[in-house]
């Protein structure tokens, strides 16, 4: 396996859009390649809002994970969020979870950001294992909230699935 991990370009946010549905299936959402498109755009470099990276496997994009560009008020200054890592099914455990990390890093590490952050689901006992071996991460103690702000009131809606991505 030869892994090449850099960002994607404006032309190859199609050959992603499956992983992208991909990820959103795993966490209870409902994929929208329109909105996806419009979305995940936004982070193809140069962008100030984040960076869309890719993993290639002899020429097949077989993983992707996006960073925003976000800040911390306990810092307090500039930090890196990996907001999503996803690898397809048939391409995981082979070190492209660990080389998207690692880009997502030298990224971090390239803006003079200090810190890269990430959340992951309590029960994605999978990628818990690959972030609990990767040099210097560390788990926190911090539990993650959220609230439905548009549309019906929070009580009302299935809260059975992250509305974003964790």
């Amino acid at each position: 396996m030869s892994i090449e991990v850099r960002p994607l370009a404006d032309g190859e946010l199609e050959e992603a859009l499956p992983l992208i549905a991909g990820y959103q299936v795993f966490y209870e959402a409902v994929p929208d390649d329109d909105r996806n498109r419009g979305f995940f755009r936004r982070f193809i470099a140069p962008s100030d809002d984040g960076l869309l990276l890719g993993a290639w496997d002899d020429g097949r994009l077989v993983g992707f994970a996006t960073i925003y560009w976000t800040y911390s008020s306990t810092l307090p200054g500039d930090i890196a969020l990996m907001n999503d890592l996803f690898v397809a099914e048939d391409a995981r455990g082979g070190g492209v979870g660990e080389a998207l990390i690692d880009a997502c890093v030298g990224a971090a590490r390239e803006r003079g950001m200090p810190i890269l952050e990430w959340y992951t689901a309590t029960d994605n006992h999978r990628a818990q294992r690959l972030y609990d071996r990767y040099p210097g991460a560390e788990q926190t103690t911090w539990h993650a909230y959220d609230v439905e702000v548009a549309g019906e009131s929070a009580s009302a809606t299935d809260r059975s699935g992250p509305s974003t991505s964790r």
